[in-house]
């Protein structure tokens, strides 16, 4: 797979990148250099591979969901500039 110059400045108009006539031809040697590599990639056999979602196999710490603290509705609507029955009241955004 390769590009050409017009998909490249198709590509920087739709990211909103400038370039300069002269920037669009390493650029678009870069790209298509980049896409190479990416066709060798797919060359790779990873039939037995297993995914993984993470180069190093560890559970992220995790603690008990338990509340510590709350239960004080009336303080924080205090703060509110409009409330209504434990809620705060905001503006209707859609009709």
């Amino acid at each position: 797979m390769s590009v050409e110059e017009a998909t490249v400045r198709k590509v920087a108009s739709l990211a909103r990148i400038a370039l300069k006539d002269e920037e669009v031809a390493p650029l678009t040697q870069e790209v298509n250099g980049i896409l190479d590599w990416v066709e060798q990639l797919a060359e790779v056999n990873t039939d037995d591979v297993e995914p993984m979602t993470t180069v190093s196999p560890m559970r992220l710490k995790r603690r008990e969901d338990v509340v510590t603290d709350g239960g004080y509705p009336e303080m924080v609507l205090s703060n509110a500039p409009a409330a209504q029955e434990g809620f705060f009241v905001v503006p209707k955004v859609v009709e």
